[in-house]
């Protein structure tokens, strides 16, 4: 599929890890504003295609080229995985990576203040930006936490927080550093049903509110269905189809590598 307004273009990217192939030649667009979701059976290569967009991963071949605008486009491959994050791309991962001896509101401010200059002098001599960039993170900060209906845990540790709640603020996190794109990699793992249905409207207002593209990892089909506009469905490292949530249930290839290994993916 091609797009006159792409935010991601994979072409032909492959991932080896010594004999293992991991991504074989797969190319994918993402549209701007889109909310897209890459699917398959464990160990398709879903996650290792998170990490070549993110920079964690080099990719032996292909390009991956992000669209932070439209008039700009920026080399992954090869870039520092900060810088990649500074360009517009944010991420969550399969298990809760936050500072678990810091507060919700601190974990949050750790991502508002990975876009700004002040400098160890600055912080030392508190200079008017560093003032006037403190000020803005703590602002942003709670500003974040109550969009992720955090806010009455602003004080709480985030070692003490409810596992729905820890996904939230994951998001509140990634979303601080100000992202075009937002890759999420099974934000709804180990929740329960009122917290993936939580889940699934929050998703949705940032795509829709905040003008977030949203490139999501997830194996609860029933929230995938209910959330993204296209599929892109992995086996064995390489792309079997892509398609509408109709298309992709409808799909003889995908039913037998994946919906049809659970009875709640066809329902």
């Amino acid at each position: 599929m091609t797009s006159a307004d792409p935010i991601f273009e994979v072409k032909d990217v492959t991932l080896r890890f010594g004999g293992v192939t991991s991504l074989n030649n797969v190319s994918l667009n993402q549209e701007r504003g889109e909310i897209l979701s890459v699917i398959g059976p464990n160990g398709a290569g879903k996650t290792s295609l998170f990490n070549c967009l993110t920079g964690v991963y080099l990719p032996q071949e292909g390009s991956i080229t992000f669209h932070p605008t439209q008039t700009k486009a920026i080399k992954i491959v090869g870039r520092a995985p900060h810088r990649v994050a500074q360009a517009g791309v944010a991420r969550t991962f399969q298990t809760s990576r936050m500072f678990n001896a810091l507060t919700t509101f601190e974990n949050v401010k750790i991502g508002v203040e990975a876009h700004q200059k002040t400098g160890p002098i600055g912080a030392m001599l508190k200079l008017p930006r560093t003032r006037h960039e403190e000020k803005f993170s703590d602002q942003r900060s709670h500003e974040l936490l109550e969009y992720v209906n955090l806010t009455h845990r602003t004080n709480t540790l985030a070692s003490s927080l409810p596992y729905g709640d820890r996904r939230r603020l994951e998001i509140a996190r990634a979303l601080g550093t100000d992202p075009k794109v937002l890759l999420l990699d099974e934000p709804a793992a180990g929740t329960n049903p009122s917290e993936k249905l939580a889940l699934a409207e929050l998703i949705s207002r940032i795509n829709t509110e905040l003008g977030i593209s949203i490139l999501l990892i997830e194996h609860d089909m029933k929230l995938v269905m209910s959330l993204a506009q296209r599929l892109i469905v992995l086996n064995f490292g390489g792309v079997i189809a892509e398609g509408t949530p109709q298309e992709i249930q409808e799909n003889p290839l995908v039913i037998e590598a994946y919906l049809g290994a659970s009875d709640e993916a066809t329902q």
